[in-house]
């Protein structure tokens, strides 16, 4: 099972996410829930530097992308809210594979 933690300041603004482990669908190479989530990823991390100007904390390890922003501002909070919206309507359809949860934002 993949576990996504999205990281929460105390005003309840995103600040990054955690995404790590294996999501079980399928064979290493055929797994599209695995895919779908590696990809919206990245491209969301990526899209915090080339599109809202913004150059995240990132540490990416075998089986771990984690991604942070001490301070966000509106246009990496719409990318935030774009990954949170696909990783909802992800677990909708895989509720067995991917365990979505929210915490502060570590030091």
């Amino acid at each position: 099972m993949t576990g996504i933690l999205l990281y929460k300041s105390p005003d309840g603004r995103t600040c990054g996410y955690r995404v790590s482990g294996h999501t079980g669908f399928a064979e290493a190479g055929q797994d599209i829930v695995c895919a779908a989530i590696s990809f919206m990823s990245i491209a969301c991390a990526n899209a915090l530097e080339s599109v809202a100007g913004m150059k995240p904390e990132v540490t990416q390890e075998d089986a771990l992308l984690d991604v942070r922003l001490r301070q966000p501002n509106d246009r990496a909070q719409t990318i935030f809210g774009v990954f949170e919206s696909g990783m909802k309507d992800l677990k909708e359809t895989y509720p067995s594979h991917l365990k979505l949860g929210e915490t502060g934002l570590p030091k």
